[in-house]
């Protein structure tokens, strides 16, 4: 799966069930667990590497009412991963934009549904649990040089 095949399936997100992310995120479902294991684990693996990228302390600043302060507020962690989720989810127009221009970062939104979208496909696929690893973590903090 290259770039323009992620963006593409990202596009399927079914914008008209906004309230039920469930059904947000279900063609997307659908469609990759149509695809070979490879496909949705590189599925993940894009994924991973677009949140590891807006992983930064300058986009943390820019989420809205959650947003980054200093070290000495509190600062939820998982409330940035999901605002970034809503960037990926977006599409690539915003992502890019976004990447290049913190200040562009959508405000006070959260989309947790699109993190387990490759998961699903893969458990329906094959009625097994999902024991992939992404090699890029998205998690808040680990993309060192975006907090020095």
């Amino acid at each position: 799966m290259n770039e323009n095949e992620f963006w593409s399936i990202i596009g399927m997100l079914n914008w008209e069930e906004v309230g039920d992310d469930e059904a947000v995120v279900e063609p997307l479902v659908n469609y990759l667990s149509s695809k070979s294991d490879e496909e949705i684990f590189q599925f993940e693996e894009i994924l991973a590497q677009k949140l590891h990228a807006l992983d930064t302390r300058s986009h943390a600043k820019e989420i809205g009412e959650d947003a980054y302060v200093n070290e000495e507020q509190y600062f939820s962690l998982d409330a940035f991963l999901y605002a970034r989720c809503v960037v990926v989810a977006n599409g690539n127009d915003l992502f890019e934009r976004t990447l290049r221009n913190p200040a562009d970062f959508p405000k006070n939104m959260e989309f947790e549904a699109i993190l387990y979208v490759a998961q699903e496909a893969y458990e329906q696929k094959n009625g097994k649990e999902w024991e992939y690893v992404s090699p890029t973590d998205y998690e808040t903090y680990k993309n060192i040089s975006g907090w020095q």
